[in-house]
């Protein structure tokens, strides 16, 4: 809790000391409305007040009560939760001053009945709440819900009172029927921190719900779900659950020869590495290790490997080492001949094709026909994932002006060319889940008031929106063969085992997906977008937790893929490490790995990647290169990683430094080479593909698109292709 906050509660408690007397007994807890304000329900006339002390409670004088519908058929039920909803939202709403509503919340928190210590345990915790909340849950005789709770905070304690009243005696099916978005018209929370104060009704909520579906799937009997692999960290160590997450821990703790043996190659030769987040274990385990003995290591987001490298060449770096998939090399072989360090070597991690399924579709032939109805209609802007070919973006841009982007920047870069160019037809691309993620984001916008859009992009409000809807386009055949496996199986355990934690998301993944991120994004417990976002999210609510300094076990599930655990771990580790907690605060946490059972994918019909298929019933499907051949695509774990990330390993890396630089010749097939090819009007394919990465550049550093770019949008030759 902010010190603002503490401040105001302190002076609303010299008029609202709830039980000044502790051995008085308490009141019912009934919440007492302002008749003249507020309907009266004949509903309520046949609720009976019982005892319901919590589970095990201590020895106490006083005599709790809690006032619950046990007399009540299950269609009165039914209208008892929704009809206290509504009685609790007017009541709220009535209250127009934050401090009044404060005011009202502390009068409730003085009939919630602590919990004795025993239940105020870890295992009880509701996650996401800045204050420490625990709850209790039960299924009774009745088959009704009873629940206890209890928090360090007196406004949460007077959250959790009004929740329990309207949910407490409920049938299962009732308690899980309210939504987070019920709760919003609550309309609860201070000038400062009021969004924490929403967050805590919607986290409750959700675990609340969460015990009533463990409850009921208890009592019927029906088999719990294996839960999903993962790897606990804490002060003490690592521990790891599940045959996959010991998979990811062997290699935490690399092996020292193998650093030492390539940071005496690296520093004697001058050579830099740039590496993907969605290395092999192996690789990351030795490549975070050895960067506290040679800075020119970077593991990272796509967007950032160029940047990179071309820092480590200013520094010296003779050679730079890529380890990714191959735009990845494409695009810092071209970044550095821009930069004017054509002389410092580029080398691959495989003498075989490094592909990617995003790639692979933006190079197809259906791809550009997708290009050729964007360029018959203009003014029209082509916004490319920068997962695909400098060779495709030098076609694209030819074809349609086009600029790069990423997972973390699509969105502003999108709503930025509307606001520049008010008429542009917008066309993205290739990924597919991305686009209609996309879509689907900016349509929850028209249901935002122009201030809650205003603070998103300062230029746009609801009318605007409403107006760039019908104007996006996206490609309808492009997937990463990772995120796809992020669907409805996953979604579902996730819903059922892991509601109340937090979940991160990648951009790419399916709707389903994307969707419960986003709800988790509202209150304050998931974040959506890029690699880079997903680590600085973990790291932000792991220092938060330590700065509370209270005891906590934070649990995040990972929605993207595996190979991010790497560099999530050595970050947390570093918090834990570095916190000047007290000896007796413990936080512990927990990296989920969500995986599919799934090992077969559909992938982009066009694609050119040329994968092996396999006949199921009379369907031909493509499989996946890596989890076909045993890489462990099951339920235990396996599916969220990438074959192709995979291709790079220690041995390539270790034997191109090895060879470099006497013994090129050696290596020769693991060199990135320069395009040779030109487009179709005859200039660099590496030119003009580097064009729409530095659009995006541009973009970054001014927030602005650049003038060249809005030139070719609004003035295509007659040809309807772009001047570049």
């Amino acid at each position: 809790m902010d010190s603002s906050t503490t401040t105001t509660i302190s002076s609303l408690k010299t008029t609202i000391s709830p039980n000044p007397n502790p051995n008085r007994t308490k009141k019912t807890p009934t919440l007492h409305y302002n008749k003249t304000k507020l309907p009266s329900f004949s509903t309520f006339k046949s609720v009976k007040c019982i005892h319901s002390p919590p589970p095990n409670p201590k020895p106490s004088n006083s005599s709790p009560f809690i006032c619950t519908a046990v007399t009540f058929s299950p269609s009165q039920t039914t209208e008892l939760v929704p009809s206290k909803l509504h009685h609790l939202i007017t009541e709220f709403q009535s209250l127009s001053q934050p401090v009044d509503r404060v005011k009202r919340l502390l009068h409730y928190a003085t009939f919630l009945s602590p919990l004795p210590d025993s239940s105020r345990v870890d295992s009880n915790r509701v996650m996401g709440c800045t204050a420490q909340v625990w709850l209790e849950a039960q299924l009774d005789q009745y088959g009704k819900m009873r629940f206890w709770a209890d928090s360090d905070s007196e406004i949460t304690r007077g959250f959790c009172a009004c929740l329990i009243w309207v949910l407490d005696g409920a049938v299962p099916e009732e308690v899980l029927k309210v939504t987070t978005e019920d709760l919003t018209a609550l309309n609860v929370g201070l000038p400062v921190g009021a969004r924490s104060r929403v967050n805590t009704w919607h986290n409750v909520l959700v675990s609340m719900q969460k015990r009533a579906r463990m409850l009921v799937a208890e009592r019927d009997g029906k088999k719990d779900f294996d839960p999903f692999p993962s790897l606990v960290v804490s002060s003490d160590g690592i521990q790891a659950k599940g045959s996959y997450a010991e998979a990811q821990a062997r290699y935490l703790f690399p092996d020292e020869s193998k650093v030492q043996e390539l940071v005496k190659e690296l520093k004697e030769k001058k050579i830099g590495v740039v590496a993907h987040f969605y290395m092999d274990p192996e690789v990351q385990g030795v490549l975070t290790a050895a960067q506290k003995h040679w800075p020119h290591i970077h593991i990272s987001d796509s967007l950032v490997m160029a940047d990179s490298a071309v820092k480590m060449a200013e520094a010296g770096c003779k050679f730079i080492t890529v380890l990714g998939v191959d735009f990845m090399s494409e695009n810092v072989r071209a970044i550095l001949d821009q930069a004017g360090f054509g002389e410092v070597g580029v080398y691959r991690m495989s003498n075989e094709r490094i592909g990617c399924s995003l790639a692979d579709a933006a190079s197809a032939p259906a791809y550009m026909s997708y290009l050729g109805a964007a360029s018959g209609s203009p003014p029209s802007l082509h916004v490319i994932y920068i997962n695909t070919s400098l060779e495709t973006k030098a076609y694209a841009h030819e074809l349609v002006p086009t600029i790069t982007c990423t997972s973390s920047n699509v969105v502003q870069t999108i709503l930025q060319a509307f606001a520049q160019i008010p008429d542009l037809n917008i066309w993205y691309g290739p990924d597919s889940y991305m686009g209609a993620n996309i879509a689907k984001l900016f349509q929850q916008m028209t249901m935002m008031s122009d201030e809650e859009i205003a603070e998103i992009h300062p230029a746009h409000n609801g009318d605007s929106i409403r107006s760039l809807l019908p104007r996006l386009h996206y490609y309808q055949d492009g997937t990463c063969i990772v995120h796809h496996l992020f669907g409805h199986e996953v979604v579902e355990k996730i819903n059922d085992m892991y509601c109340d934690a937090f979940l991160t998301a990648h951009l790419e993944v399916p709707g389903e997906m994307f969707s419960l991120a986003m709800e988790a994004k509202r209150r304050g417990m998931g974040v959506v977008g890029s690699t880079q976002n997903i680590l600085d999210f973990i790291k932000q609510r792991v220092q938060e937790a330590l700065d509370r300094d209270v005891n906590d076990h934070l649990r995040f599930v990972l929605g993207t893929e595996s190979g991010m655990v790497t560099s999530i771990v050595a970050a947390v580790r570093h918090l834990l490490g570095s916190t000047k907690s007290s000896e007796k605060a413990k936080v512990n946490v927990e990296i989920v790995f969500p995986v599919s059972s799934d090992a077969i994918t559909r992938t982009s019909t066009n694609s050119t990647s040329g994968l092996n298929s396999v006949k199921v019933g009379d369907i031909i499907l493509p499989v996946i290169p890596g989890a076909a051949s045993g890489e462990g695509c099951s339920i235990h774990g396996g599916c969220a990683s990438c074959p192709y990330m995979k291709m790079n390993s220690l041995n390539s890396l270790l034997k191109v430094c090895h060879h470099l630089p006497g013994e090129k010749n050696k290596v020769a097939a693991y060199e990135a080479a320069r395009f040779k090819l030109r487009t179709p009007n005859g200039k660099s394919i590496a030119d003009v593909g580097c064009e729409p990465i530095l659009h995006m550049r541009h973009f970054q550093a001014t927030k602005e698109l650049p003038d060249k770019l809005v030139y070719q949008a609004l003035y295509p030759d007659s040809n309807g292709r772009s001047i570049s």
